[in-house]
């Protein structure tokens, strides 16, 4: 069970974001966003943004630093892929 974030290559509302995912399930991406202070808005089908500024901590609590396609490819595997257009 494990924890990825991706680079903060994402822009929005004026800042750059990562997307916080889990290979295991959304109750262990939950628990572990919210011991790093992820407001659950955050949270987006299947990942929670989290602005740049907030990227170090993510991954000094533990979050693996991967790259963005890798990312998306663990979420697919894991079952837990939820892309836009696809009921929830």
């Amino acid at each position: 069970m494990t924890v990825y974030i991706d680079p903060p290559t994402w822009p929005g509302h004026g800042r750059m974001w990562s997307h916080l995912v889990s290979d295991a399930s959304y109750e262990e991406l939950h628990a572990f966003a919210a011991s790093i202070g992820c407001p659950p808005r955050a949270f987006e089908r299947d990942h929670y943004d989290v602005p740049s500024h907030r990227y170090a901590d993510a991954v000094r609590a533990g979050a693996r630093e991967i790259g963005s396609k890798e990312l998306v490819r663990r979420l697919t595997e894991a079952g837990l892929r939820r892309p836009k257009g696809r009921p929830a």
